[in-house]
């Protein structure tokens, strides 16, 4: 990948690789669904500009940053397509995280630093959990914040909708569309 030496964009891809096995997961699945094509398209461009593109994952108690066993873990009936669809490819980074924040006992902010990265497009599920502390982490490093309203998702419209208008108001992050790029 060619690193740029100029501040740049990085784009985050929180949490896809999920199970979904918890309360309200079924919610979040179908609301994931949606996501993924803007996500893909969102990466697409991404990487055809030379950005990073980098997974933060929850890690499944294999503590491993190996996505292909995480994806072992995780796949099932209901998310398999959608999981082969938006996997990490060889040439991405991908981080686990222990809690929320993708920040939180994480090398994210010592890799960002190094690639050079003024600017997160934070995309993920859920919004109101750990995509919301990723970029209320992010704020606090002074980062500049891009949420594709249409890149992220939560298991109720209407939580959603609330972090995206905290996002936007308190965390002063852009929240226009994936697709107005």
């Amino acid at each position: 990948m060619n690193r740029p030496e100029s501040p740049s964009f990085a784009l985050l891809i929180i949490d896809m690789i999920n199970d979904f096995d918890f309360k309200y997961g079924n919610m979040l699945l179908a609301h994931t669904k949606l996501i993924v094509n803007p996500i893909l398209k969102l990466k697409k461009q991404m990487k055809e500009k030379g950005f990073p593109i980098i997974y933060i994952n929850d890690h499944y108690d294999l503590w491993q940053a190996d996505f292909d066993k995480i994806i072992d873990i995780c796949k099932n009936e209901g998310n398999a397509s959608l999981i082969e669809r938006i996997k990490p490819q060889q040439d991405e980074f991908f981080l686990i995280k222990p809690k929320h924040s993708a920040f939180y006992g994480t090398a994210l902010n010592t890799l960002l630093k190094r690639l050079n990265v003024d600017t997160l497009i934070i995309t993920g599920i859920a919004g109101n959990i750990c995509v919301l502390f990723t970029a209320n982490d992010a704020y606090m490093r002074e980062y500049k914040l891009w949420i594709p309203k249409d890149c992220i998702a939560s298991a109720s419209k209407e939580d959603n909708h609330y972090a995206l208008k905290m996002m936007n108001h308190v965390l002063k992050a852009s929240i226009k569309q994936g697709e107005d790029m």
